[in-house]
């Protein structure tokens, strides 16, 4: 029983900014992310067999509720002030921005699930899909496996090698990823489950993401601390109380930085329950509507591509 998630942001981003814009449609429009999606698709349905595949999606990319945790998260990346209650617009290159709808419908038109959830991004999407999983009765005899393709570091939280939860990190692109399960945890960052890492990560913060974490404390520190104490909590019960193991300095740089340890759990960790719908994740078998798949093809020039899917899905299923 295995179950493949994409973050599929992520991944037309990497395409867009991996293949040259001179692909374009007929008429002259680019379509470098669609293609390099499609063809990222195809090879991952060949290579790793997936059951299941659901194209998780950034129904909003800057959630309210982190925003009001921690004013300053993804706040580089807006591209323009909305009205109150309107979500922000993520600035996104210009030649890309056109293409995300034609995913949409490419998408849609081969029967691959896509999936987002009102409030949430991508991870949060992933993180329930992956909680809904883990409840699901694994056949006698069959084991599980969620595979989560993403260049997102903050979903290596998710690892977890009981139940069968891994990460596929493209730093070399999708065709040789870093597998990431815990040992690779504990070999590269010096933890040993997912928790963990999301641990660390709050430590740490990511400036990429306008979380500033714990002034003076990097990645190894982080590490050693979540090594030594177990988790976040007793890290900064450690802090608070005197518990040795920290020193001056550390503990109180920790303790300053209590306002944000509060909140940033909220923005870090993966929602777990996000309102999530039910979707058929069933890996297509056939184009859902080859009609107007076909229709798309002629209108994008994307013809190669889509055969690499469709060629992909009948190899799984033949």
């Amino acid at each position: 029983m295995s179950l493949m998630l994409l973050d599929t942001a992520s991944l037309y981003f990497r395409a867009f900014h991996g293949l040259p814009d001179t692909l374009r449609s007929p008429d002259g429009k680019p379509v470098n992310a669609v293609r390099g999606l499609l063809d990222m698709i195809a090879f991952l349905v060949t290579e790793h067999r997936p059951d299941r595949l659901v194209a998780c999606w950034d129904d909003d990319w800057r959630p309210a509720f982190r925003v009001a945790a921690i004013p300053s998260y993804k706040q580089h990346r807006v591209a323009q002030e909305t009205e109150p209650g309107v979500p922000d617009v993520e600035e996104v290159p210009e030649a890309l921005t056109p293409q995300v709808p034609v995913i949409v419908e490419v998408l849609r038109a081969l029967g691959i699930a896509r999936v987002g959830a009102p409030g949430h991004e991508a991870d949060d999407v992933i993180g329930t899909l992956v909680e809904r999983e883990m409840s699901r009765t694994v056949p006698d005899g069959g084991t599980r496996r969620v595979d989560i393709v993403t260049g997102d570091r903050d979903l290596f939280q998710l690892v977890d090698d009981a139940a069968g939860v891994r990460v596929l990190y493209p730093a070399r692109g999708v065709r040789d990823p870093d597998v990431v399960d815990q040992a690779r945890l504990a070999e590269k960052y010096g933890v040993e489950t997912g928790a963990a890492y999301a641990d660390m990560a709050i430590l740490r913060g990511d400036p990429s993401d306008g979380l500033p974490g714990v002034p003076g404390i990097g990645d190894k520190t982080a590490s050693k601390l979540v090594a030594a104490f177990g988790d976040l909590a007793a890290i900064r019960a450690a802090a608070a109380d005197g518990t040795p193991g920290l020193t001056p300095s550390q503990r109180t740089r920790l303790r300053e930085a209590g306002d944000y340890l509060d909140v940033a759990p909220v923005v870090v960790r993966v929602a777990r329950d996000a309102p999530v719908a039910d979707a058929d994740d069933a890996l297509p078998r056939a184009p859902k509507d080859p009609q107007a798949l076909d229709a798309l093809v002629e209108r994008w020039g994307i013809r190669s591509s889509v055969d690499r899917v469709l060629s992909a899905l009948e190899r799984r299923w033949s």
